[in-house]
């Protein structure tokens, strides 16, 4: 039986929980958050056999084998280390850590302690992700990818999310390194890193304030950002956005041979082939190709939610039960530790240099534009 603990209990904590339930051979054997009521309640709601208000005291007791750490990221390095020490494997929330420094501690003392550690990138296992992995692995591309577009987008026009944060000047977001941005683009960041290697990479970021925030009196949110990272082999664009319509959660890859068009909103892989049609073929057919392609997607989806197969949750549902394997199995974990640490550090040099332009527009002049 493996045990398991929780430590934060606010709405993700609940997505967990259920996914949690869903495996044989596992019991939450307690949770954990400072504010007793809101351990307290998730107790209550799942007959979970106890609450704690204290990491340690939760270790201790509840003597749990994985935790799952889905507290506000400032709070991961503590308490995944003192997981960590006390002999736990480990699931933590996106963004991993808030710095590379401290990603790199906490699995090299994963490493150390035999012990083993993913992070919720859930959307690297959703049904297209994976169909995605097997056509590249399947060698579609022509290798691997030259050249990659990442979209990452959320709408700040609506959401009680939205509302919490720009309504709340404490909000817990703003006081992270990379505000917004590093709550939310870790998932748009991490399709990148899978076909990056660390060797050479650079990263160019430019972020702004949309026009929105700003006539609402934000101007502290970064809420556009446009970065061109590469390495020796391969380029990559990544665009976040509040504002563009549609609200993308899109992957493009291409190689030397063909591409491919992943799109997590509906769950469709489009193969884009390479070669090209002779004269008016060109116009005609691949309209043709296309539709084929999306209907096939479209009939398979339908299948899976016959067979309830298809929920909101399915990448965490596969992330969960393959980390779970990995720890009970002995096989490899599902997200590779290079991974883990080429987000991190992408996402560190995309702050850094985020906050050099913001000193640098507040100590520069107002120069008249010519």
């Amino acid at each position: 039986m493996l045990r398991v603990a929780i430590v934060g209990c606010g709405k993700i904590a609940d997505q967990h929980a259920e996914q949690i339930g869903y495996i044989p051979g596992c019991q939450i054997v307690g949770v954990c958050d400072r504010e007793e009521l809101m351990a307290r309640q998730l107790q209550e709601r799942l007959n979970i056999p106890a609450h704690f208000t204290a990491v340690q005291d939760l270790l201790d007791q509840a003597k749990p084998d994985i935790v799952h750490i889905t507290s506000p990221p400032q709070t991961h390095y503590s308490i995944a280390r003192r997981c960590l020490e006390a002999g736990c494997h480990l699931y933590v929330e996106k963004p991993f850590t808030v710095n590379h420094g401290e990603a790199e501690e906490l699995i090299r003392l994963a490493e150390r302690l035999n012990l083993k550690v993913t992070v919720g990138h859930d959307a690297q296992f959703t049904h297209a992700t994976n169909q995605m992995r097997k056509l590249v692995g399947e060698g579609y591309l022509g290798g691997p990818p030259v050249h990659m577009e990442s979209y990452y987008c959320y709408d700040l026009s609506s959401g009680a999310y939205a509302k919490a944060l720009l309504g709340d000047g404490h909000h817990w977001i703003r006081t992270l390194p990379g505000g917004l941005l590093q709550n939310t683009i870790s998932h748009g960041i991490s399709k990148i890193a899978e076909f990056l290697r660390d060797d050479s990479l650079e990263v160019f970021a430019h972020g702004y304030t949309s026009g929105l925030l700003k006539s609402v009196g934000e101007s502290e949110i970064i809420d556009e950002l446009r970065v061109i990272i590469h390495d020796v082999k391969t380029t990559a664009y990544f665009t976040f956005s509040s504002q563009m319509q549609p609200s993308l959660h899109m992957l493009r890859l291409y190689g030397t041979r063909n591409g491919l068009i992943v799109d997590q909103v509906q769950q469709t892989v489009i193969k884009v082939p390479g070669q090209r049609f002779k004269g008016y073929l060109e116009q005609f057919l691949p309209p043709c190709i296309f539709a084929k392609q999306y209907v096939g997607n479209a009939v398979g989806n339908m299948k899976k939610f016959a067979k309830a197969d298809f929920h909101t949750d399915h990448g965490k549902k596969l992330l969960i039960r393959a980390f779970y394997r990995s720890v009970t199995e002995g096989g490899p974990i599902p997200i590779p530790y290079q991974e883990i640490l080429l987000t991190s550090r992408i996402m560190e040099e995309i702050f850094s240099q985020l906050r050099l332009a913001q000193k640098n527009s507040e100590t520069e002049p107002m120069r008249a534009c010519t």
